[in-house]
């Protein structure tokens, strides 16, 4: 959850009130909505034919880990004077781990990447870090989580976010600080079969049940007052 919500929830709850329903990919509890309103957790959907890496299947990737990021959506060039404070924890990982040939994107002069070049750039590496802006909360992510999970690439995810209700550490590995995330790196860097087979699991796992027509179907199903055929594993 970004710094700019404040922002955001005040345009959200301008049009609430001529809403059938409302979807959000942080946990509404956390929001502090009017009970009344309908406010739903969506997770940041899938699509196979966007997510078509396996990067699992690479048998000689240049580095360990990937980390991406921009100043602002979308935003093509680095801003000046703008400092991310992601950049702390890469910091602290980049000093405990001199070791470890880091892959970043969006930082220390280097530009962010989109498109195929994000892809081939990811492609190249053994694991990712999913960090997004802003405090973390409960179920929230960046659209980066489809981006990394659903190309098959192992992933490293704060605990704090409780993906772990719907993600295991047989297919998502959940750190609870910087030591701890510094040591799974190198465990997971050094032992290629059991990382790949995380990866692949994370993989087939995200497109079973995070795919872009699931979660039309859920939106659907909430929005018109359908009973839902199916379960989704997000809804508690």
């Amino acid at each position: 959850m970004t710094e700019e919500w404040g922002r955001n929830k005040k345009r959200f709850l301008d049009k609430i009130k001529i809403m059938d329903c409302n979807f959000c990919t942080t946990s509404p509890e956390i929001l502090s909505f009017p009970k009344k309103n309908k406010v739903y957790f969506i997770p940041n959907p899938s699509d196979i034919s966007f997510e078509t890496l396996e990067c699992y299947k690479n048998k000689h990737p240049l580095y360990d880990l990937f980390f991406a990021m921009s100043h602002g959506v979308h935003r093509g060039i680095l801003k000046k004077g703008k400092y991310d404070k992601r950049l702390s924890i890469i910091e602290k990982l980049v000093n405990k781990n001199p070791n470890l040939r880091f892959n970043i994107h969006g930082a220390y002069n280097k530009q962010p990447i989109w498109s195929d070049d994000f892809k081939n750039s990811l492609y190249q590496t053994k694991m990712a870090l999913n960090l997004s802006q802003g405090n973390t909360v409960k179920y929230y992510s960046s659209d980066r989580i489809t981006q990394l999970v659903a190309n098959g690439i192992l992933t490293f995810v704060d605990i704090k976010t409780k993906l772990n209700d719907f993600f295991t550490n047989k297919e998502i590995i959940f750190y609870t600080s910087i030591n701890d995330l510094s040591e799974k790196i190198n465990f997971y860097s050094e032992n290629p079969i059991i990382r790949n087979k995380i990866a692949k699991a994370g993989r087939d796992k995200y497109h079973k049940n995070f795919d872009s027509k699931i979660i039309a179907q859920y939106m659907i199903d909430k929005t018109m007052g359908y009973k839902s055929k199916q379960k989704f594993i997000w809804e508690v």
